[in-house]
């Protein structure tokens, strides 16, 4: 949403009719995230094993430790940036399916009440986001925003929580 000169290249139809500048699209995007390395944030989640439904595509969660559901996919290996537009799930463009999103709803839908569903970072732009807090909510679970200096707060939040 911040960067609508990139979003309006992330269509499927965008990267089978302008290969070349889609996949120079891919490789800025992967170069912006080349030596980004997990907050404490990531680690604080992966320690406790809380399960994740992340949005990124930077695969950080599985860098700290998470089997993260990534509902967006990840980005291509370094081999496959000639091919970028071709493949599928990484990332998962408009007008791809995204098949993690399934995955995403069932979890949320097995909450129970008294459960805490975390939100870390989340906007409310993005339909899915919205829906699943939804969900946790119509499940009985407790939701929990960290919308603000998550490096920091989100460990804070899971001592307080497991106290």
């Amino acid at each position: 949403m911040e960067a609508p000169e990139v979003r309006e290249k992330l269509f499927r139809s965008f990267a089978e009719t302008h290969h070349a500048e889609y996949n120079e699209v891919i490789r800025q995007l992967k170069a912006n995230m080349n030596g980004a390395k997990p907050n404490d944030a990531h680690y604080a989640l992966a320690e406790y094993g809380v399960p994740i439904i992340t949005m990124n595509i930077d695969g950080l969660h599985r860098q700290a430790g998470s089997d993260a559901v990534e509902l967006h996919g990840g980005l291509p290996e370094d081999d496959e940036m000639d091919v970028a537009w071709s493949l599928y799930n990484k990332p998962v463009l408009y007008g791809d399916p995204a098949p993690n999103y399934q995955k995403a709803y069932e979890m949320v839908f097995d909450l129970e009440p008294g459960d805490v569903f975390l939100v870390v970072g989340c906007s409310f732009h993005t339909a899915i986001a919205c829906d699943l807090r939804e969900v946790a909510k119509a499940r009985g679970a407790r939701v929990i925003e960290i919308q603000s200096d998550a490096a920091h707060n989100v460990r804070k939040t899971l001592e307080a929580l497991l106290k």
